[in-house]
């Protein structure tokens, strides 16, 4: 071993453990054994064609230099028509800061309100990065219980009452990772309008499967209400509306106060965003969006099939997913815990899942299914399961 001495703020750093899942079920494929994936959160679909072709074309045509840190102005303004014509809000192309995919948002997000003796609540169980984040900045983490019996939504009062002075930011997802749970506009309503009594606290959106509901739900953007925009950061992105993971593409806009320290952040951390992707984002949200509507319907038959399956199991019950493309069924009822499931499916039935503690302490009893993966996956990797329970 070497003397070297690592800064004690590593400790406080996690990791997403769905990427050690994967690590262990192509480790298990390499052996050759026979593995079914619903444990990624990644769309199964290529990036439609006319995305590619942009990308290409953009290095032909020698795009290879550096661009601005927060994004080139043709990419931002696309962004900004994009939001227009989704949610029907204006933002202004200078609050759009273009990043490597959704993670710098949240890790710039936390940096920028995250220091000790502050807190900053997230959801639990909910994206691993939150908690991770805060607590390598030295900020306390203070969770967001999401049950169940509420549909895995957040509970606007439960939120409030957990607000104190030192409360610097909030973090909400909906739709939400890893419990494809949505929360409807009613508490979103009552959120906004409590926290005119708290305008200390900023809040974080992350409205990365804004795309992806079923069931005729609808997506509630917090851009959609005026009286936070001064205090709001809204997250989404590219990599699972066009199946753009790889691409490493995403963007949030950001309050005034706010864009001159991230710019500064991005500058001093990644410079700026690869100059041919951004040609391709913009192709993304300026062509047609076939694609797109194409994969969340195959995504919806699906997200009926996993739920159905599920139901069937000895031990298990699956609330409806409302949105994204997880399924995050309770498995009390097979007297196993979260990370005892999790591998036994694994090792035993040759489908790699997600235990729910993965995605804090509240996710015991559940394990995440994505159902980014065929039909026929599905089905057999169901099957297994039933066989080993």
């Amino acid at each position: 071993m070497s003397g070297l001495i690592f800064a004690d703020s590593l400790s406080r750093l996690g990791t997403e453990s769905a990427f050690t899942i994967l690590a262990r079920a192509q480790a298990l494929a390499a052996e050759g054994r026979d593995i079914i994936n619903l444990g990624i959160g990644q769309p199964d679909f290529k990036t439609p064609e006319h995305i590619v072709e942009a990308g290409i074309r953009a290095l032909r045509d020698g795009h290879h230099g550096y661009t601005p840190a927060n994004g080139t102005p043709a990419l931002r303004e696309a962004v900004a028509a994009d939001l227009h014509r989704r949610h029907g809000v204006e933002v202004n192309p200078d609050n759009v800061v273009v990043v490597p995919g959704g993670k710098p948002t949240m890790f710039f997000a936390v940096l920028l309100f995250g220091q000790p003796g502050v807190e900053i609540m997230y959801p639990n169980p909910g994206f691993p990065i939150y908690e991770s984040v805060i607590r390598y900045s030295g900020a306390t983490p203070v969770p967001i219980s999401l049950k169940e019996e509420n549909d895995f939504a957040f509970s606007a009062d439960e939120v409030l009452a957990q607000i104190t002075p030192a409360t610097r930011l909030i973090i909400i997802n909906s739709p939400a990772n890893p419990t494809g749970g949505v929360t409807p506009r009613a508490e979103i309503d009552k959120l906004v309008a409590e926290l005119q009594d708290h305008p200390h606290v900023a809040l974080m959106s992350d409205e990365i499967y804004s795309n992806m509901l079923y069931g005729g739900r609808e997506h509630v953007s917090l851009l959609q209400y005026p009286e936070i925009r001064d205090r709001l950061i809204m997250l989404d992105g590219w990599s699972k509306t066009y199946a753009m993971t790889g691409w490493r593409l995403g963007y949030a806009v950001w309050p005034d106060d706010a864009v001159e320290h991230v710019t500064r952040l991005c500058i001093n951390d990644h410079s700026c965003v690869n100059a041919a992707a951004q040609f391709a984002g913009i192709a993304a949200l300026e062509g047609p969006q076939d694609a797109v509507r194409d994969m969340v319907q195959e995504f919806d038959a699906r997200r009926q099939v996993i739920v159905r399956e599920l139901n069937t199991l000895p031990g298990v019950t699956c609330t409806d997913a409302a949105g994204a493309f997880y399924a995050f069924p309770n498995i009390a009822g097979t007297g196993m815990s979260s990370a005892e499931a999790q591998n036994l499916f694994l090792d035993q039935a040759g489908v790699a899942t997600v235990a729910g503690t993965s995605f804090g302490a509240f996710g015991e009893g559940y394990v995440r299914f994505s159902y980014a993966n065929s039909t026929e996956n599905i089905l057999e990797a169901i099957s297994r399961i039933r066989k080993v329970l």
